[in-house]
């Protein structure tokens, strides 16, 4: 029994739902985000609340019924108050700058890497070596920040590369004489 699942998904101040059949939309101040959940989940609007539940005993309703309520739960949250990832770049010579919408990225290759966002994902550098990743969808942000660490992932033996902010890098040793 899924313990995320059995909790109902509660709106935050100013988000509203709106479930239609299989298709729950979540509306808020800072935009609107819509979901089609599975065949095997039924959703139902109560009371403000949408109480997301299994229809049937299998392991794939089991498997998605936790997913869709964590989903329209991320949706609400990010309609209300958006998601945010911080990437720190570390390294001689590593920076980003923006060129309008998109950003490039200087990581040590013979070139700069240009990187143009998706629609709904904004992307913004604070400092030379600091880029905010932030929308309203928490997988589009995940997914832009996971492709910009992608191009230099941190390497064990100095720790350079892209990394996300307050993430550990687990160091080997070099090479002894």
């Amino acid at each position: 029994m899924s313990r995320i699942g059995k909790l109902p998904v509660e709106a935050p101040k100013g988000v509203s739902f709106k479930v239609d059949g299989q298709d729950v939309a979540v509306k808020g101040p800072r935009g609107e985000l819509s979901f089609r959940v599975p065949d095997e989940i039924a959703v139902t609007l109560d009371d403000g609340h949408v109480v997301v539940k299994p229809r049937n005993d299998t392991p794939r309703a089991r498997a998605m019924w936790g997913m869709s309520r964590a989903i329209i739960a991320n949706h609400a949250k990010g309609v209300s108050e958006g998601f945010e990832k911080t990437l720190e770049l570390h390294g001689v010579g590593y920076r980003a700058a923006m060129q309008g919408q998109n950003i490039a990225l200087q990581l040590g290759f013979s070139h700069d890497v240009i990187f143009v966002p998706p629609k709904g994902v904004k992307i913004e550098t604070t400092k030379p070596t600091e880029i905010k990743v932030s929308g309203i969808d928490a997988q589009a942000v995940g997914q832009v920040a996971a492709e910009l660490r992608g191009f230099r992932p941190p390497e064990p033996y100095k720790a350079k590369g892209v990394r996300y902010a307050g993430e550990k890098i687990r160091r080997k040793e070099g090479k002894k004489k």
